[in-house]
């Protein structure tokens, strides 16, 4: 049963200053000296000293009626279900505390078969305009219903109140900052950061728990569809940076959602009504659609701007690397509205190679792609998370690792039937390293990797002559259009080929050692890489 907040916070009409317009939100985060407008009109704020995500301070309520579903370890530590509700107590006090808390009341889930109401109660304008801009607000385009809401998960996002030394102690830890969350009573307690990427994540990590049960597979993935052709939909898996948010932004196809999808009975669609994009390095020529979305009703986090002028400068990362912009999904020209469509015909893993050894592009069989799936392999880019400040090779399974409450292999058994039911392809693109590992080689061509995705979603690549490499066992086709084909041999990058095979030699050992963790079946596992 959900923990009912209202006894413990006064959500009066003088105090909680309900679903508030943008206009209102952008006024009052001014006020309050929380953010700055920039010249292209969005609103730019700064976390402080967590400018990223801090699953150190992650932390689920060990609630017994939840207990025997969840992967418990490293992503998902148990916290006391007293020391939990201390936690609720400490926040709601400061919320209560406040002139007045914001409250954001919608949905996440497109789809009205499967979607949670969201409430987030937070003491900041701009948390409150953020998630307004990434969830679907009753009402709005994105929302389908008839623009009534309920209330199933409650988020208090407390980022400014740091725990003390005693309450420290008291609750066990050793940090001022805990993202505390019960699956059971579906409350989310957000201390010690201002970090808004929290407010998302704890919703998708609930999507997480809670869709399965409902005959829906939750995945961290960016999805779009040809405009011409609503059966022809694609979905992108990959970490943050990897290139889900950019390579769905595409003018000749229809965006779905930028990050996190349910592929259900019935079809995919978005959990979130907005985008939540890097931006460090962003540039109009490279990534015109985000570039163009950010406008008024936008929030960029993190971004430094001049101060005479208040044109941002993507391309300083003094803050972090993690530079962000988030804004409504209608701000995409053409984007589908409400998020949803038919099931996939491309499946395409993301990886961004820190060891450079991997190809531009390869298909897997179906075997292969439960292999990397599960083991979902990539590099943790710099600013993601806190103490992160260059890429570092990196396995999430299911490329969504820090959000799986449940064990890995549920969801993966969940996508292998869905691939096999709609006879997709899969396939496994490398936007990280070639021609040597991070640090001498240099990233693949984001030009080169658009022209991959290209022949992929036209059909051409799935009809292509493929040749096996003899490390990983992937098949690589021998020639993409537009695509010089000796890019597509990783090897054939390397000026030191010796130096190439130890590499890759030494990234499949790391796989079948990351593999040993899972229940993988035989077949599966003979789908790896054997050099």
């Amino acid at each position: 049963m959900a923990m009912r907040l209202d006894t413990l916070l006064d959500l009066s009409r003088e105090h909680a200053l309900v679903n508030l317009s943008t206009a209102e939100l952008v006024e009052r985060s001014l006020r309050a000296g929380e953010g700055t407008l920039a010249a292209n009109g969005a609103l730019v704020c700064g976390t402080g000293s967590r400018t990223g995500r801090s699953p150190a301070d992650k932390l689920l309520s060990d609630d017994e009626a939840v207990r025997e579903k969840i992967w418990w370890g490293a992503v998902n530590k148990p916290l006391e279900r007293s020391k939990f509700d201390r936690a609720v107590e400490i926040a709601t006090e400061y919320l209560n505390g406040l002139e007045h808390a914001y409250v954001f009341e919608g949905f996440a889930g497109a789809d009205l078969r499967h979607r949670l109401g969201v409430r987030v109660v937070s003491g900041m304008a701009w948390h409150s305009l953020f998630s307004q801009t990434l969830f679907i607000k009753p009402g709005s385009a994105s929302d389908a219903g008839d623009g009534s809401w309920r209330h199933d998960w409650t988020i208090l996002a407390a980022g400014n109140r740091e725990l003390t030394g005693a309450e420290q102690a008291e609750l066990g830890l050793k940090s001022p900052v805990l993202i505390a969350q019960s699956l059971e009573r579906r409350v989310v307690v957000i201390l010690g950061t201002q970090y808004a990427g929290e407010i998302k994540k704890s919703i998708f990590y609930a999507m997480n728990h809670d869709m399965p049960e409902q005959g829906v597979l939750p995945m961290h993935c960016s999805c779009n569809v040809d405009r011409k052709d609503p059966s022809n939909v694609a979905l992108f898996f990959g970490l943050s940076g990897t290139g889900k948010t950019t390579l769905s932004a595409d003018p000749d196809r229809a965006l779905i959602g930028d990050d996190e999808h349910g592929w259900g009975p019935g079809g995919i669609f978005n959990f979130e009504g907005g985008c939540y994009a890097k931006c460090i390095r962003l540039s109009r020529e490279g990534e015109p659609q985000i570039w163009d979305a950010i406008r008024f009703g936008s929030v960029l986090e993190n971004v430094v701007i001049n101060p005479q002028t208040r044109v941002p400068d993507y391309d300083d990362g003094s803050l972090t690397e993690n530079t962000r912009v988030t804004y409504p999904v209608d701000f995409i020209p053409g984007a589908i509205i409400p998020s949803v469509c038919t099931h996939a015909r491309n499946v395409i893993f993301l990886t961004a190679d820190a060891f450079g050894v991997l190809p531009p592009v390869s298909r897997l069989t179906p075997r292969q792609a439960m292999y990397y799936f599960i083991n979902g392999y990539t590099s943790k880019l710099a600013g993601t998370e806190a103490g992160v400040t260059e890429p570092q090779p990196n396995f999430s399974p299911c490329f969504g690792g820090p959000f799986l409450p449940r064990r890995p292999s549920e969801y993966a058994g969940m996508l292998a039937d869905r691939i096999e039911e709609h006879s997709a392809n899969v396939w496994l693109l490398n936007t990280g390293w070639t021609g040597g590992p991070y640090g001498v080689g240099q990233r693949f061509s984001l030009k080169y990797t658009r022209r991959m995705v290209s022949e992929i979603l036209a059909g051409k690549l799935a009809h292509a002559d493929f040749e096996t490499d003899e490390v990983f066992g992937l098949h690589i086709p021998r020639q993409v259009d537009g695509v010089p084909s000796d890019m597509l041999h990783a090897r054939s990058t390397w000026k030191n080929k010796k130096a190439y095979h130890e590499q890759a030699v030494k990234l499949a050992s790391l796989f079948r050692a990351n593999a040993a963790k899972f229940e993988i079946p035989a077949d599966v596992l003979a789908a790896g890489p054997q050099g």
